[in-house]
């Protein structure tokens, strides 16, 4: 995760999850397995869905960017799910500039997998082939570990939202754009 803060608000953008990679342990509506995204799986999560949201350590209440007005840039490459975000609300502005931000989480439901046996003492691999991307979240008060799982339900729905995150130490780059406000206006003026 890479963040600038510049005079228009925190420009984040990195690997919200890699495909392909085995995660540590996680509790799933499946039990406690050992879980991988499989490529392609992200690629068609966003184009079925419209509108992908930002939020800030999972809660719905507030849409910090979204892929429908282009602050927020999702694509699956090689590598995995990549994120490009602008944020201008001045208090995750501020949450940036203090080295807050830990990582990056992601929201999945409608999820289709195969399990894998693996030996006795060893635990099951579930391999993640579709899934319907409800957000991705920037992470503050959370363990951005990709181990750290919560599973919710939502009200009035029986839509469960299954919530992981990547363990990456984000990178801080704060961009102070001169003010050349006082020589435009002298220039204006000759």
């Amino acid at each position: 995760m890479r963040i600038e803060v510049r005079g228009d608000g925190v420009h984040i953008n990195g690997y919200v999850n890699v495909t392909g990679k085995h995660s540590r342990p996680v509790i799933t509506p499946r039990g406690k397995v050992i879980e991988t995204i499989e490529e392609r799986a992200f690629a068609e999560a966003i184009k079925k869905n419209g509108d992908i949201t930002v939020q800030l350590d999972h809660d719905a209440g507030h849409a910090y960017a979204r892929t429908s007005d282009g602050t927020l840039t999702l694509k699956e490459d090689a590598i995995g799910l990549h994120a490009d975000v602008l944020i201008t609300d001045e208090t995750v502005v501020e949450m940036a500039r203090k080295g807050k931000l830990r990582g990056w989480s992601f929201g999945m439901y409608n999820v289709q997998d195969e399990m894998e046996s693996r030996g006795e003492d060893e635990l099951p691999v579930r391999h993640v082939n579709h899934l319907d991307l409800d957000h991705i979240s920037l992470i503050k008060d959370k363990v951005p570990c990709y181990a750290a799982t919560s599973v919710e339900c939502r009200a009035g729905e029986d839509t469960y939202i299954e919530q992981r995150a990547l363990d990456v130490e984000p990178e801080l780059v704060i961009v102070n754009k001169p003010d050349y406000t006082e020589y435009e206006n002298r220039l204006k003026a000759l």
